[in-house]
């Protein structure tokens, strides 16, 4: 009789995870020293118009408009622990794998600070529907109402479900070497691909995600912004010699706040098609 020998691969096989941010890139950002809150403050003319002389001769002058918006920074982690037997029997660089799920940790929850302002943003498409030209159109349309500059393309955001970017594939507008630079087909995946003057990106942890009521934006950059302690993200590993314990942990002082509501539309849409049976 054979006695077979099992073969464990020593080095591990990533699990399916968002393991970076994606969104921090799409806000206002900013570096915090000192302080457990940053203030964004958005100024304007507040729609003012010119004006003429008054009958008295003289101009009649008025005040700019000045909102400061208060951002909370909230202390937030990704510890992970394994006792030295853990490590020693375990298959696979177990503080390897403790370090970068820390990092994960705190990148998805990044995003998930931004997504949570987003949601509150009022402006939407109307009922939910399938993504169309007509949604993209129309979201466009109401941020250039709201005198949002669509001419600057570096900072106009669209962040979608894979079930949006499944349908927008279908349209020829969308994927078709006729209408764009970038054949969406073929060629280097990326991250983010400009289209229809907007920066793209697909976002695997969207509110409603895979349902008939997903939760996809169209945002100026100068709607939301992010804070974030001056170090950015730490991380540390180390060994507890009476536990025998080693560790990883990866810390962040950080928060986001929604700036200007009229900067953002939420594309009410239906993903409920794309999902597996």
């Amino acid at each position: 009789m054979s006695a077979f020998v099992t073969i464990y691969r020593e080095e591990y096989v990533a699990a399916f995870e968002q393991d970076f941010s994606l969104l921090r890139a799409t806000c206002t950002t900013h570096a915090q020293i000192k302080g457990n809150s940053a203030v964004f403050l958005v100024s304007g003319s507040g729609g003012a118009t010119a004006v003429t002389r008054g009958v008295n001769g003289h101009i009649p002058y008025g005040d700019v408009s000045n909102t400061q918006n208060t951002c909370t920074l909230l202390e937030k982690h990704g510890p992970f622990a394994q006792t030295g037997f853990n490590i020693f029997a375990t298959q696979g660089d177990q503080k390897a794998i403790m370090q970068k799920a820390s990092r994960s940790v705190l990148n998805r929850d990044i995003d998930q600070v931004v997504i949570d302002q987003l949601d509150t943003a009022t402006q939407t498409t109307g009922t939910s529907a399938t993504a169309s030209i007509n949604m993209v159109a129309k979201s466009k349309a109401i941020l250039g109402n709201a005198e949002v500059d669509l001419t600057d393309e570096e900072s106009l955001f669209a962040v979608i479900s894979p079930a949006f970017e499944a349908y927008l594939m279908q349209t020829k507008e969308f994927s078709s070497a006729d209408y764009v630079d970038v054949k969406t087909f073929s060629g280097k995946t990326k991250r983010m691909r400009r289209w229809f003057g907007v920066n793209w990106m697909c976002h695997p942890n969207l509110t409603g995600n895979g349902t008939s009521t997903e939760k996809c934006y169209m945002y100026h950059r100068n709607a939301i912004g992010h804070a974030a302690n001056m170090k950015e993200m730490e991380v540390a590993v180390g060994y507890d010699d009476m536990q025998a314990i080693s560790w990883t942990r990866a810390s962040l002082f950080h928060g986001a706040k929604l700036l200007q509501n009229t900067g953002i539309v939420q594309m009410k849409h239906d993903g409920s098609a794309y999902v597996a049976s």
